[in-house]
């Protein structure tokens, strides 16, 4: 999603979105089987029963994971007077992919999620707004780690040291947006829409004056390399083309930047509704039970669901809210449920992408860059997107020799004046993982010394992300990879079970889905992730109130 450049007078320009006329309000729609005259009592489908017998206080709710979805789903069902609902989170802490933590000074790093995407219709900017927890002003945009806006305060260089003009990187960036904003807009031409966004790109893109020169090839791998962070893929000669159109932008500000209280002061403003005690941490989940309640069945099973800890704890419910990350499903789905999961879920488990995307935070005694640098991007000769690189390495294990291509440069970091911060995505990011924070120091630093010439001190102190590793998490974020119908699967990674055109004689809406992979226009983001657990919570409202 390249949704930006700065121009000479670092404003940052957007492509008018025709997405922007869709709505981003959700509608709920709960189909309850009720008896005909000619069929059995009503007393025997337990669907109205739970209705007939039970309200939103006597309902018991488990919500596994406590992000945004799960929080956003907790905190409005005990607004709307539900009295029995439990928040298991299988962290130490609460926020899941959301980690604001202060590692080194009194200000924040945010390990996880960074932004707020867009403005109008984005709950969590109206929540910021409101509690005043945005960072506002001039200072918002001096520091920002910020991967995805190129300005003239942007210093690129290629592998020799030597700087690319400010005029070719301004052409190519623009170029490359207005391609991307093509995709992203539905406007591709049909010769392009069964391909990757790889090979449209390169199609397009070599079709112009510009692709002659070295320079410009160069930051084009670049910008692609930058993309694969926007959509947390290996490559984009991966993900589909055409699928990207699905995903919906916000109008406003797309980068909004938050004050010295990052993305746990909103997760803070949800958790003053929540009781204490109804979040309990270090409880990861190990198996839930559900449809243990059926039509002729006895009495002794008062709830459809149990839910067991891996400690061996126990909670029966009425409704479990499953926020867990698709990384987590991916690795756990076919043995978690009981029974299974029906197919049409599974397969969108496995369909639909979850990319890793981490942060290599370097803290320095003192800065080294010129004060008017807000970045330093790394062009090379041959970048691992380039078409034929890519091909060459897809196979054996080459290419773990050149992870580190995979960093697309390091940026200022808001409120750390002598701090970098360095993106890397992919199967790179993921072998990074495993390495010593002493040698991703050390090879950060020879990259920083071979490409600018500067005198780059040794790095003091270092905070690298794991999200790959993560068991809790497996990752960062969901793509659509090439060849997946992406609407289909986030719909049918939502759908509640039991289905409803088979819940007649079970309990309804035992299990539901939230999470940003659930959400068809809004996944990657926690504005995506914040309306889904809305939407759950809504839709057990709506059951109870029916």
């Amino acid at each position: 999603m390249f949704y930006r450049i700065l121009n000479k007078s670092a404003i940052v320009t957007q492509a008018k979105c025709k997405r922007e006329k869709r709505s981003w309000c959700l509608q709920y729609y709960l189909h309850l089987h009720l008896p005909l005259d000619n069929e059995k009592p009503p007393d025997l489908y337990l669907n109205k029963a739970a209705r007939m017998n039970t309200g939103p206080e006597d309902a018991k709710v488990l919500v596994i994971g406590s992000g945004f979805a799960g929080l956003a789903a907790a905190s409005k069902l005990i607004e709307a007077g539900f009295q029995n609902v439990l928040v298991l989170e299988a962290k130490e802490r609460v926020g899941g992919r959301v980690h604001t933590t202060k590692p080194f000074t009194e200000n924040i790093i945010e390990v996880g999620a960074n932004w707020i995407h867009g403005q109008k219709g984005n709950p969590l900017y109206k929540i910021a707004k409101e509690e005043n927890l945005l960072s506002e002003g001039p200072s918002a945009m001096k520091n920002m780690c910020l991967p995805h806006s190129v300005s003239p305060r942007d210093y690129f260089f290629n592998q020799d040291g030597k700087p690319v003009s400010k005029s070719i990187v301004d052409q190519v960036c623009a170029r490359f947006s207005k391609l991307t904003d093509k995709a992203f807009d539905d406007e591709l031409d049909g010769k392009y829409r069964k391909l990757t966004l790889g090979a449209y790109l390169d199609d397009a893109f070599g079709g112009t004056a510009l692709s002659k020169t070295e320079d410009a090839r160069q930051v084009y791998e670049w910008c692609k390399r930058v993309e694969c962070t926007d959509e947390a893929c290996s490559s984009l000669y991966e993900i589909s083309a055409s699928q990207l159109s699905n995903y919906t932008e916000l109008e406003g500000g797309f980068f909004n930047t938050l004050g010295p209280g990052g993305y746990r002061a909103i997760l803070d403003v949800l958790l003053r509704v929540v009781p204490s005690g109804a979040v309990r941490c270090n409880a990861p989940v190990k198996t839930i039970h559900w449809d243990l309640v059926k039509e002729g069945q006895s009495k002794e099973q008062d709830h459809p669901v149990q839910v067991v800890c891996e400690n061996g704890q126990t909670f029966e419910a009425d409704h479990v809210i499953v926020t867990v990350s698709l990384g987590v499903l991916k690795e756990h789905a076919k043995t978690m449920f009981e029974p299974t999961l029906p197919e049409k879920k599974l397969s969108a488990i496995d369909d639909l992408g979850f990319g890793i995307v981490n942060k290599i935070f370097l803290f320095f005694e003192k800065s080294f860059w010129p004060d008017d640098c807000a970045g330093v991007q790394l062009v090379w000769t041959e970048g691992l997107e380039d078409k034929d690189v890519y091909e060459a390495l897809s196979e054996g294990e080459d290419w773990k020799q050149t992870w580190f291509k995979k960093i697309t440069g390091f940026d200022t970091v808001a409120r750390h004046p002598t701090a970098l911060c360095g993106w890397i995505t992919g199967r790179e990011a993921l072998y990074m993982e495993g390495l010593q924070d002493r040698e991703i120091g050390e090879v950060c630093v020879r990259l920083l010394r071979s490409s600018t010439g500067w005198s780059v001190p040794e790095v003091s102190k270092t905070l690298i992300s794991r999200w790959g590793s993560d068991p809790q998490v497996r990752g960062s974020y969901t793509f659509i990879p090439d060849g997946v119908d992406g609407v289909e699967a986030h719909k049918a990674l939502a759908s509640p079970l039991p289905p409803k055109h088979r819940s007649r004689g079970r309990k309804n809406l035992q299990i539901l889905f939230a999470g940003e992979a659930t959400h068809v226009n809004f996944y990657t983001t926690t504005h995506g992730a914040y309306l889904s657990g809305l939407r759950e919570a809504e839709r057990l409202i709506s059951y109870y109130s029916d």
